[in-house]
């Protein structure tokens, strides 16, 4: 088998179409958003597609995945069906929450994705609660938890870190710093940059890495999913990041303000998309050829999820009290 720095070319070729899926996706999503028949809020992944690829290409079906309210590229990395993901964004009840949940609420028990929820942090508690009966009936399932760094400010990082520490979980903790929570900048609510190293007190591992480094993420993914599939415990990894999009929609927020268009024009320069693409070409292990008749697979499969979403139907009002809790 071909391999490339130790990773099969098929990996490899994985990851870059699964970063193409997720910005491909979105950027659909941004296309029809004026139509004004997708209601939900949406809220965008574009610039952070390394991390997702890079940490579900090391999962196996069988694991968990927690997510937030910004989910669509964790949940496409981990094999959900992109016609169940639009449905649900189309309000339709062939998606996966009945139509009922939209874009902050993807659920997909069969491939390992346990829900997704709007409230800053609340996924942790719950992935550890995952990882502990994963650990009580030796299953040999990993749970990961995606939050952004806004959640960091919450008690519930800390409270999980340290229950997952002290069981030595199979868990681990991936978060996406983009320096922003909303529009409050890192450095306004917390007095260090320093995400990483809040694993210190709890006795495990915690890692900085460049999240736009896609061989980075996987590698650094893969050490700390197989350790705690081991049973040596939890680990916290922060990727560092940037989303292009406002914190909520479609547009880009320093048309308003929130942040300075100087630093959105640096990290497109640093597209984890554009890098890779490139580092893939540079060593010959794509070609553009390739590159095109995996971007025109992608833009079919996104085509036949639009149409699927739009033929289907909406909720009838006799199901308005059917599978809510």
């Amino acid at each position: 088998m071909k391999r490339h720095n130790n990773i099969p070319l098929i990996t490899l070729r994985k990851m870059l179409r699964t970063m193409f899926t997720i910005r491909r996706f979105e950027e659909k999503i941004i296309q029809l958003y004026p139509q004004q028949e997708m209601k939900t809020p949406v809220h965008l992944y574009l610039g952070q597609e390394a991390i997702a690829a890079g940490v579900c290409l090391n999962l196996e079906k069988k694991d968990y995945i927690f997510s937030n309210h910004r989910n669509h590229g964790h949940c496409i990395a981990k094999g959900m069906d992109l016609k169940i993901i639009m449905a649900e964004l189309y309000g339709k009840q062939t998606g996966c929450s009945r139509g009922k949940g939209g874009s902050m609420h993807l659920v997909d028990i069969k491939n390992g994705i346990m829900g997704t929820s709007a409230i800053v942090g609340a996924a942790m508690p719950i992935a550890i609660g995952a990882a502990l009966a994963s650990q009580m009936k030796n299953d040999k399932r990993v749970s990961v938890v995606f939050f952004g760094d806004g959640a960091v400010d919450e008690g519930a990082f800390h409270e999980s870190l340290n229950f997952a520490a002290l069981k030595r979980l199979p868990a681990i903790f991936i978060c996406e710093n983009n320096f922003y929570a909303t529009n409050s900048p890192l450095l306004a609510r917390q007095p260090a940059d320093n995400i990483f190293q809040r694993a210190k007190p709890y006795l495990i591992k915690g890692l900085r890495v460049d999240g736009n480094d896609i061989i980075k993420v996987y590698k650094s993914a893969k050490d700390a999913i197989e350790s705690a599939r081991r049973g040596n415990g939890p680990a916290l990894i922060e990727y560092r990041t940037y989303r292009y999009k406002q914190h909520v929609g479609t547009r880009y927020d320093h048309e308003v303000g929130y942040r300075p268009k100087e630093e959105l024009d640096t990290w497109i320069k640093n597209c984890p998309i554009k890098r890779f693409k490139n580092f893939l070409l540079k060593n010959n292990l794509i070609s553009l050829d390739e590159i095109e008749r995996i971007q025109a697979c992608i833009d079919r499969e996104i085509e036949e999820a639009v149409v699927f979403a739009k033929n289907s139907r909406f909720p009838g009002k006799d199901e308005l009290l059917e599978d809510v809790y």
